[in-house]
């Protein structure tokens, strides 16, 4: 007999719209698991990855036929063409009929070629049941696999990534009743996962900000029903999105810290993280400031300009550390580099390049111990970098809870300066290779695009307002006091204004970002002169207090 269809009730349809407008937010706690446990969880992680590369590999060699044709690629030209005029002109109707339908060939295609969510999700059952995975784990590794291949078709994208050894993805179940199953046993909370295991594992609770989490949590299951049931009324009624703190789903991350195996638990938790308190436990640890904030945000650092405060200071930096941290990797990677060339010296040129074709490559003890230092300093500069952006945000907030700043081009950043076609520089590529350097090294220690996605989040998350100024703004050309654009070399981080005022090139971007017009299109001049007098003063003393405590800003063009 077949089974019949469950039809949806008035609350059920509210309690999913409900859901879908709700924030949430994802709770880190380690596992505390036998050993052997952790050796299994591991494992299934690793078989993730291979059974995921396999999939990788097959839907990379669909997208490589796919794009070859010059049918696609028309189709995907005309796409972006219909898209911008569908920016300039959002109502024109006719553009929206002739992107779908273009959009409707360009789906054909992906299916003939095998690019499609169905032929991904088709093939990772049969890698499954070949490997013994669950299936929601193994649909879960599609997703991400998934997104990867969408923005090759349509995010601009060059191609898809593989996991390599040693790159554990997240064993995820998205849903809390498989896969990762929750349970509460004496106000504790406790999972199972079938696949490492019959024996139940609790968690970590090791600050009071994770215990009010888990506190809040606990009291949400206690009645689960009837706290949802108060959170749809209060949307009904008055629009307003309660936190219930409903667990979502869990995901198990493997990581491998000063030579131990170590496993966390993210939980994705519905609502907003509960606010932190200082050691008194009353206090708040993060205040929220009113005001605005122009921000200019470069490859190194970050200026602001608040009428409480004006800064210069270097990204992702918690105090002089990094500068060693950094210096201490490229040493590493050299010194590995010239351990592999005395190991494996038939895979080298008489130059010292790498010779073509398949090659054995033989690790030495020494090289996997420096190799074993190197990842472990690579992991505790990441998190520095972490902590450094989410400690400068935090402060942004406390100043003000209106961020103006520029649209992220970051993306652009990294790619190559294309060659010059000139005679000079045929001439000049003759005699020495043109560098054609980008940011790419300032990018990976800096993080600026981290900065800004964390900086929007943070903003919008605490009742804040998050303004992108129009790409015409041109923050550091204007001249408030000529009112004119004057262009400058990227070299010149200090010029003197009409009036023979000398700012820094950073901050007088944010300032001007700070005195933005109304729609963002371009700096207030009237207000520009109201303000410049008092924010200029304090942008005389930021410096004098950087030159005497010796900081060295990277690329402001203040000598210590």
């Amino acid at each position: 007999m077949a089974r019949t269809k469950h039809e949806k009730t008035e609350y059920e349809k509210c309690r999913r719209v409900f859901r879908s407008q709700s924030a949430r937010h994802v709770l880190v706690l380690e596992v505390d698991m036998s050993e052997d446990m952790k050796r299994r969880a591991f494992s299934l992680s690793d078989r993730l990855r291979v059974c995921g590369n396999k999939l990788t590999a097959k839907l990379e060699k669909g997208l490589a036929q796919l794009i070859r044709t010059k049918k696609y690629r028309a189709l995907l030209k005309d796409y972006g063409e219909l898209t911008e005029r569908l920016k300039r002109s959002p109502d024109n109707e006719a553009i929206k009929k002739a992107r779908k339908e273009i959009a409707s060939k360009m789906s054909e295609m992906q299916k003939a070629y095998h690019v499609s969510w169905d032929d991904a999700r088709t093939y990772m059952q049969f890698l499954k049941d070949r490997d013994d995975l669950n299936s929601i784990f193994a649909l879960s590794r599609v997703e991400d696999i998934w997104a990867g291949v969408e923005k090759v078709l349509f995010g601009g994208a060059e191609t898809i990534h593989f996991k390599k050894r040693g790159e554990l993805p997240e064993i995820r179940a998205k849903q809390i009743n498989r896969g990762i199953v929750l349970y509460v046993a004496d106000g504790k909370l406790y999972f199972k996962c079938s696949n490492i295991g019959n024996e139940k594992f609790t968690t970590k609770i090791l600050d009071k900000f994770q215990q009010d989490e888990v506190n809040r949590l606990l009291d949400y299951l206690a009645s689960p029903e009837q706290k949802d049931e108060m959170a749809v009324s209060a949307m009904m009624e008055t629009g307003e999105i309660t936190d219930t703190f409903r667990p979502c789903y869990g995901a198990l991350v493997c990581k491998k810290i000063r030579g131990k195996l170590r496993v966390y638990m993210h939980l994705t938790i519905e609502g907003h993280a509960a606010p932190k308190y200082k050691t008194d436990g009353v206090t708040p640890r993060h205040t929220f400031g009113n005001g605005r904030i122009g921000i200019d945000i470069g490859t190194q650092t970050v200026a602001y300009t608040s009428d409480k405060e004006v800064g210069l200071k270097n990204l992702s930096e918690r105090g002089l550390s990094i500068f060693h941290a950094e210096k201490r990797e490229r040493q590493l990677l050299r010194k590995m580099d010239r351990s592999r060339r005395a190991t494996n010296p038939d895979n080298y040129n008489a130059d010292g390049t790498i010779k073509k074709g398949y090659k054995k490559w033989v690790k030495s003890k020494r090289y996997i111990e420096i190799q074993k230092e190197h990842a472990n300093l690579c992991r505790k500069n990441a998190e520095s970098r972490k902590y450094a952006i989410h400690e400068d945000v935090n402060h942004l907030r406390c100043i003000g809870d209106t961020v103006i700043t520029e649209p992220p081009n970051f993306k652009a950043l990294q790619k190559r300066a294309k060659q010059k076609d000139t005679q000079s520089a045929r001439e000049t590529t003759q005699k020495k290779n043109q560098r054609r350097k980008r940011f790419g090294k300032s990018l990976k220690n800096r993080c600026p695009g981290t900065f800004q996605a964390v900086l929007k989040t943070r903003f919008e998350m605490t009742g804040g307002v998050y303004h992108e100024v129009q790409k015409m703004f041109r923050a550091s050309q204007y001249d408030h006091t000529a009112d004119d654009y004057i262009k400058k070399k990227l070299s010149q981080r200090m010029f003197a204004l009409e009036d023979g005022e000398v700012v820094q090139r950073d901050w007088y971007s944010s300032f001007l970002l700070y005195n933005a017009n109304p729609d963002f299109s371009a700096p207030d001049r009237e207000t520009c002169l109201k303000t410049f007098g008092t924010l200029n003063e304090m942008h005389i003393k930021m410096i004098d207090y950087i030159k005497h405590a010796g900081i060295h800003v990277l690329n402001s063009g203040i000598a210590c």
